[in-house]
């Protein structure tokens, strides 16, 4: 039976937050963007939107890295996830409840709603998987919001892996850490069902790349 008392949600959310700052604070970062205008950073100054999708994996680099209130989150609706969003609202993300398998359409138009807090950070391949596969509600949230996605791909050095579905990555400490941020891809508002499938690949396709050159880049820093 878990344990589901607040004061331990609470306590999960501080440690939890504290320890991510240190161990993944640690790291060496390196980014790599083709167009620098999708830079966060960048972005935020520009006062330009966008989507920005990474795999469920590696979700402790942006987790670090990002976490600004005006990016918007969305954590899964199963059980879990509760204790994954008070770690990351510790950290100053935005949170939106929901999944593409539980709560998923909820969730969308609840971002969706929120489309005046700032950016949108979705895992495509989450909360359950296949590994590294991007879901069409991804495609569906750009084509509502208008927003690109910026599908990264990220990755640590040599990390340790966890024996789940996505074999989560906890990077090891004073390691290099990478992301390859492709060019964002727009998609269209009057998107039909053949042409959701069409942008699902294309953002996979990209992703993939990304996180294959991410993951060689940090073999060679």
């Amino acid at each position: 039976m878990k344990i589901q008392h607040p004061l331990l949600f609470s306590t999960v959310g501080t440690v939890g937050a504290w320890g991510i700052r240190r161990l993944v604070g640690s790291n060496h970062f390196h980014f790599r963007y083709e167009d620098p205008r999708v830079n966060p950073e960048v972005a935020r100054r520009l006062g330009t939107r966008y989507i920005y999708a990474f795999f469920h994996e590696v979700m402790l680099f942006p987790a670090y890295f990002w976490a600004w209130p005006e990016m918007q989150i969305l954590i899964s609706d199963h059980r879990d996830g509760e204790y994954i969003t008070r770690v990351v609202r510790k950290l100053g993300f935005g949170v939106v409840r929901g999944s593409t398998t539980r709560g998923g359409a909820r969730a969308l138009k609840e971002m969706i709603a929120r489309i005046d807090r700032g950016h949108l950070c979705v895992t495509p391949d989450g909360p359950r998987g296949p590994r590294r596969h991007v879901h069409q509600g991804l495609i569906y949230l750009a084509a509502k919001t208008g927003w690109p996605i910026v599908g990264a791909g990220m990755a640590f050095h040599r990390p340790w892996r966890a024996n789940s579905w996505d074999r989560f990555a906890v990077p090891r400490p004073f390691r290099a850490a990478c992301c390859v941020a492709p060019a964002p891809v727009a998609v269209p508002s009057d998107i039909d069902r053949e042409g959701i499938e069409h942008y699902r690949l294309e953002v996979e396709a990209r992703m993939n790349r990304a996180t294959d050159e991410a993951e060689a880049w940090v073999e060679h820093l």
